[in-house]
C-alpha cells in the first residue's frame, strides 16, 4: 500500500500556480476550489474528476450544499494525504439569524421553533461567545450530518423522523470574532478545530442567547495555510484544464 505523501511535496495548483492540462494528475496534486453554493462536495469532486486524467479524485473535508468557500480536492496519489489536510484547523465566515431554529439547524429546513430576539445585543453576543464558545468546548452535533449510528447516517434517521441521543465530543475554538450585528443576523468568524459543526454553534449560541437561531449562511475561508483566496471556482478550472473545450 502506497504510503501518504508528504504534504510539503504535493504541487498545490491555485490562482498563484494554475492548474496544467498537460500535468500528470495520477501522480498527485492538490486542487484549491472555490465550492459554489447549493453544490455538494461530491459533486465538486465528480466534476473535476472528469477534467483529469485519474479516476482517484477525493476532498480533504466536505462542505454542506449550502455552504461555499474552500475544498481542497486531491488527485491521484495526494488522495492518501486527505487525512493530513482533514487535521488542520479551519476558518469560516458565518451567520446566524436569531428568531428562529431549524432541524438541520441551518436554512436547508423549515423553521420549527421561534423565540424572541429583541433583547440580543452584540455586547451580550460578545460575553457569550468568548465564554462558552471559546477554547475547548464540548458540542452535540446535529442529526442532520453524516455521522453514523449502527450503520446509518444520522441525516438519514433524521429525514424519517427519527432521532438519537447524541453525545458531546470535544472541539476547539481558536479564535471566534463579531463582524457586524444587525438583528436578527450576526456575522462571525471562527477558527477552529477538526470536527466542529458551526450549524451546532449557531443552534446552541441561539438557546443561550434565551432565543432560537439557525446558521443561514456559511463560507469556508481557510484550511491550515491554504485560502479561498486563492481558489478557483470549478468552471474557472473548466477553462483552464480543457482551453479548447
Amino acid at each position: 500500500m502506497a504510503k501518504p505523501l508528504p504534504l510539503e511535496t504535493i504541487p498545490v495548483f491555485s490562482k498563484e500556480n494554475p492548474p496544467s492540462p498537460d500535468f500528470d494528475y495520477s501522480t498527485g496534486a492538490i486542487l484549491l476550489v472555490n465550492k459554489e453554493k447549493d453544490w455538494t462536495s461530491f459533486d465538486a469532486v465528480k466534476y473535476i474528476r472528469g477534467r483529469v486524467k485519474t479516476k482517484k479524485v477525493g476532498h480533504a473535508g466536505t462542505l454542506d450544499p449550502m455552504a461555499t468557500g474552500l475544498l481542497i480536492i486531491c488527485t491521484g496519489r495526494a488522495t492518501k494525504s486527505i487525512s493530513q489536510l482533514q487535521d488542520m484547523s479551519k476558518t469560516y465566515i458565518g451567520e446566524v439569524t436569531f428568531g428562529g431554529s431549524t432541524p438541520s439547524y441551518d436554512a436547508e429546513s423549515d423553521v420549527d421553533e421561534t423565540a424572541p430576539f429583541d433583547h440580543i445585543t452584540k455586547e451580550k453576543i460578545r460575553e457569550i461567545l468568548n465564554e462558552q464558545f471559546n477554547g475547548e468546548i464540548q458540542q452535540v452535533p446535529p442529526m442532520y450530518s453524516a455521522l453514523k449510528r449502527d450503520g446509518k447516517k444520522l441525516y438519514e434517521l433524521a429525514r424519517r423522523g427519527k432521532t438519537v441521543e447524541l453525545e458531546a465530543r470535544p472541539v476547539t475554538i481558536h479564535d471566534v470574532q463579531i463582524i457586524q450585528y444587525e438583528a436578527p443576523k450576526l456575522v462571525f468568524s471562527v477558527s477552529c478545530s477538526k470536527g466542529t459543526y458551526i450549524r451546532s454553534i449557531a443552534h446552541d449560541l441561539g438557546i443561550t442567547l434565551e432565543s432560537r437561531g439557525h446558521l443561514s449562511a456559511l463560507e469556508r475561508t481557510q484550511i491550515g495555510s491554504y485560502s479561498s483566496a486563492n481558489a478557483y471556482t470549478p468552471h474557472e478550472i473548466d477553462k483552464l484544464l480543457r482551453p479548447d473545450g
